[in-house]
């Protein structure tokens, strides 16, 4: 019995060295937190609510295409004897660019060109001979006939000659290289591609309800999204007529490349429509909101004293948004020092 009493002792001992323990502790712990003086004034910044202008951005995303491209072929069938560029080169407008076989050519040339120097002394000899009645006329006329067929056919060797030489139309950069030194080349059969992007176009996919947004020779800024700080000059020069399957309609604009081409065909990019709206609305840094998106709030400041406002907001613009109820123009609104602002504490302005 004795011992059952002595163990009773200890465990209630134990018990109240336990709660001791733990109060103490408590009253240590709260010793050590700070104890912020609901008193003290808070200082923040604020920002007087005034209404202004909202201004309607509208982006439309499109990409970047050749003002200029073409596949180069032969006019004329040969062997290829020589490719002057390669993939990537920077051609000028009338550079030759392929050489084709025209060794044949040339040698028909030659025989023709002493078909003509014969021809020439026949009709000059001719010519003396019938003003002299010692031939008839008619002789003279086949030496005169002879030479000008001659002559054609001088005329269209030398076009043939030409043709084997295919040159640059335009200035650009060669995209592709579809043959080699020793090919055949024939009409139809891509030799060369070459890609002007000095000149670039902009094409974007513009619903109905849009359309009216874009008028011709109208300039809108473009900008490439790999490089969003470059801005471009666009130029509308086509507003589509008929609708594609998502029932939107192409809207093309002309795009004057940067000097060193830095945007390249088939980036992606986009053209920012920007209109202001007649009425004036209040707008706020979306910063300054506290609460929740279901129940947005701001802090004002009335009388030295932080003031929560409920608001309603109808849309948010980037890191902005748009206040319809609960803010009129000249309000006082904290904008910074949240940190210790309560609903009633006294505030101290920055």
């Amino acid at each position: 019995m004795l011992k059952k009493i002595i163990y009773i002792v200890l465990a209630l001992a134990v018990v109240a060295f336990t709660v001791y323990k733990m109060k103490s502790n408590k009253e240590t712990a709260q010793k050590r937190v700070f104890q912020y003086n609901k008193e003290n004034p808070v200082s923040v910044q604020i920002l007087n609510v005034k209404s202004e202008r909202l201004e309607n951005v509208t982006v439309f995303p499109g990409n970047f295409e050749p003002f200029m491209e073409t596949k180069l072929s032969a006019d004329i069938q040969g062997k290829v004897t020589a490719v002057l560029v390669d993939m990537g080169s920077t051609v000028q407008k009338g550079q030759t660019l392929i050489q084709l076989d025209n060794s044949l050519l040339k040698l028909q040339l030659q025989t023709v060109e002493i078909q003509i120097e014969g021809l020439e002394k026949d009709v000059q000899r001719f010519t003396v001979l019938a003003k002299a009645d010692a031939i008839q006329g008619v002789q003279l006329e086949k030496a005169e006939l002879g030479l000008k067929s001659a002559q054609v056919q001088k005329a269209t060797l030398l076009e043939q000659i030409s043709k084997t030489t295919i040159r640059a139309p335009f200035n650009g950069i060669v995209t592709a290289k579809l043959t080699e030194e020793g090919a055949f080349a024939a009409p139809g059969i891509p030799l060369l591609q070459i890609t002007d992007i000095s000149n670039l176009k902009f094409t974007v996919n513009v619903p109905e309800n849009s359309l009216s947004k874009f008028s011709m020779g109208q300039l809108c800024p473009v900008s490439a999204d790999v490089y969003p700080e470059i801005l471009l000059a666009g130029k509308t020069i086509m507003i589509g007529s008929k609708a594609n399957i998502g029932n939107s309609y192409p809207v093309q604009l002309s795009v004057k490349n940067t000097a060193d081409l830095k945007i390249k065909s088939g980036m992606f990019g986009k053209v920012d429509l920007k209109s202001e709206s007649d009425s004036t609305r209040i707008i706020i840094p979306a910063s300054a909101l506290v609460g929740t998106t279901i129940k947005p709030q701001v802090y004002l400041v009335k009388n030295g004293k932080a003031q929560l406002q409920d608001i309603r907001i109808s849309e948010r613009i980037e890191n902005k948004v748009v206040v319809t109820e609960g803010l009129n123009e000249g309000d006082e609104m904290v904008t910074n020092g949240f940190i210790n602002l309560f609903n009633g504490a006294n505030v101290t302005l920055k």
